[in-house]
């Protein structure tokens, strides 16, 4: 690794807790940002030519420091006079700075119940992932422009609801933690398959999320949802590589070279999942996280235990109800039962509002009308599929199996 390549990681890690820490002490979450993004760039021109400090975290924090006072005493000099604001932070880069760990309160705090998921989203990137907001812009692709007024308005609801920097009180922690949880997995996703475009993946923002998710747990080492949701990321993330074929085209999981997953997540995110089910409430990520891991488990597609696939699953939708979950359901009951108990269970979807025309419903109905040998109503539903889905790799995967079936 290049010394470049080490200050940017240390910059990245390092700047959600210094933005933490400045907010913990003085409040005023954007005028904080702006000091700790000063900060980063003063490293990222200094660090390269001279090397990285000692205690990077207590060099950021004493330039942020006196960046926000400058700031302040500019804009509010008597109020600086009068708290002595200026006395609270060292001179000279202090390698004694108390080495604390603000992020998850960081997190909390983006996580604001009064935030669209949206704007959660944004913000924790922004905030906590260290993300610029050109690079957020980019993974959602709307222009820089949009995407800097969301978490400018973001900043300011959070501001307007009037909240302090602490984290929640005990009852009001699993609520919190669960919106936490809900925007890691949201930040995973969009990584892992992205919503539209020409990239199948967004490596950065899967790996954004695991690294994030690794950081709040390792705060809450013993939350078994926390584990679960890391779990499988992990497990999901180690197949990216055999997604997608040399020209970039999808790759189903059936189809995969398994050779090619990644054994370590694999390895890692087995073990935290059976820790987790072992010695913690059951819950829905780690749910997912063992349906995932009995997948891994299979040396080939055909090997899969699709009885327990399907047991899990419906465990899963009887303690967290949603028809993504009784559409993978129906994949795992056809596999067990044959295609038309799949295709049965999926007409129970028809009515549901929240699936109306949704690509997803059309892509598996396609493909148990499929194995059930109804090649017309196949190819129907995968061109719906494809007009129905705004990412492209996907799309052309969808034409290209109706195509196969017009074929036959």
């Amino acid at each position: 690794m290049t010394t470049d390549s080490t200050a940017e990681d240390l910059l990245r890690e390092c700047a959600p807790r210094v933005l933490g820490a400045l907010v913990r002490r003085h409040g005023q979450f954007e005028e904080c940002e702006d000091a700790v993004q000063e900060a980063v760039l003063a490293a990222t021109v200094q660090w390269p030519a001279e090397g990285v400090p000692t205690n990077p975290y207590g060099w950021l924090i004493t330039v942020a420091s006196r960046r926000l006072i400058d700031q302040q005493r500019r804009e509010h000099a008597r109020r600086v006079r009068e708290n002595v604001l200026a006395a609270r932070v060292p001179e000279a880069v202090d390698d004694t700075v108390p080495d604390t760990d603000d992020s998850l309160v960081l997190l909390f705090l983006c996580c604001h119940p009064a935030l669209t998921a949206a704007s959660q989203t944004a913000l924790t990137l922004r905030a906590v992932g260290g993300l610029t907001t050109a690079e957020i812009a980019q993974a959602f692709l709307v222009p820089e422009a949009t995407m800097a007024a969301r978490i400018s308005r973001a900043k300011q609801r959070i501001k307007a609801a009037g909240s302090q920097f602490h984290r929640p009180a005990a009852d009001e922690l699993p609520e919190r933690l669960q919106v936490v949880l809900q925007v890691l997995y949201l930040i995973f996703n969009e990584g892992y398959t992205a919503s539209s475009g020409t990239d199948l993946h967004r490596a950065d923002l899967a790996r954004e999320a695991i690294r994030l998710t690794r950081m709040v747990r390792r705060q809450l080492p013993d939350d078994g949802e926390l584990a679960g949701l890391l779990a499988l990321m992990l497990l999901t993330d180690s197949r990216r590589a055999a997604r997608t074929g040399p020209g970039g085209d999808l790759i189903p999981l059936d189809e995969q070279d398994r050779a090619r997953w990644d054994r370590e997540q694999i390895a890692e995110g087995t073990a935290l999942v059976t820790q987790a089910l072992a010695a913690s409430a059951l819950g829905p990520y780690q749910l997912q996280a063992a349906i995932a891991a009995v997948h891994a488990q299979a040396a080939r597609a055909q090997g899969t235990d699709w009885a327990q696939v399907h047991l899990l699953y419906k465990i899963l939708e009887r303690i967290a109800p949603n028809p993504m979950v009784t559409l993978n359901r129906a994949i795992a009951l056809a596999e067990t039962q044959g295609p038309p108990a799949g295709l049965a269970l999926l007409s129970t979807l028809d009515s549901d509002e929240r699936m109306a025309n949704h690509h997803r419903l059309h892509s598996v109905r396609a493909h148990l009308l499929e194995k059930a040998g109804d090649l017309t109503g196949a190819r129907t539903n995968y061109l719906l599929a494809a007009r129905g889905t705004a990412s492209i790799t996907e799309r052309r995967f969808l034409e290209s199996r109706a195509a196969r079936v017009s074929g036959h």
